[in-house]
């Protein structure tokens, strides 16, 4: 029963964080495409409208479109559908922290994928943060779940307690035992 409410939290999240990030991509069509940029916060936070058919920071921008469908929107699927199956398969061991950070990469992932998938290769990106002229890539809410996803593991990873490993000792359970284990006879 723990194993199916499991996979049904999972599932749950994966589709809210699409469902963020696909809406967040409708505002940015709604309110940002062929409009100036907007500035927040002395310019720390820049909302602007932008298409990208490449991956992150636009790179294989100029791939062809066969090419670019099979790198850009298929192997990643598969990836993510390889995701799903070893979620579902081990989630039993899972922290709260790990299932959180697969779902949020598994949503990520698709969310860019849906876009590829039904706007011809075309991302949609809409936030750059930055400091004067330190400044990130545009980006979207997908992207924030892959990495915020991959940070939760990274963390994960590191405070995670390992299990230590077991030494097996064994005790001879009469002295003539331990004579023949250790090649030497007692007087």
């Amino acid at each position: 029963m723990k194993n199916r409410i499991s996979i049904y939290s999972f599932c749950v999240l994966s589709l809210f964080f699409i469902s963020c990030d696909q809406y967040t991509k409708h505002l940015a069509k709604e309110h940002l495409m062929f409009q100036v940029p907007k500035t927040y916060f002395h310019n720390t936070v820049v909302l602007e409208y932008a298409e990208n058919t490449g991956a992150a920071l636009s790179l294989g921008d100029d791939l062809s479109k066969p090419l670019s469908f099979w790198l850009l929107s298929v192997l990643p699927l598969l990836c993510l559908i390889g995701l799903f199956v070893y979620v579902v398969l081990k989630i039993d061991g899972f922290s709260r922290l790990k299932t959180l950070s697969l779902s949020l990469i598994l949503a990520g992932g698709l969310g860019n994928i849906i876009d590829r998938l039904f706007y011809d290769r075309h991302v949609t990106d809409f936030l750059n943060l930055g400091i004067g002229s330190l400044r990130t890539g545009i980006f979207n809410v997908a992207d924030m779940c892959v990495t915020g996803g991959v940070i939760g593991l990274l963390i994960m990873s590191y405070t995670e307690k390992k299990p230590e490993p077991v030494i097996t000792e064994t005790i001879p359970a009469t002295p003539e035992e331990s004579e023949t284990e250790s090649g030497t006879e007692l007087p």
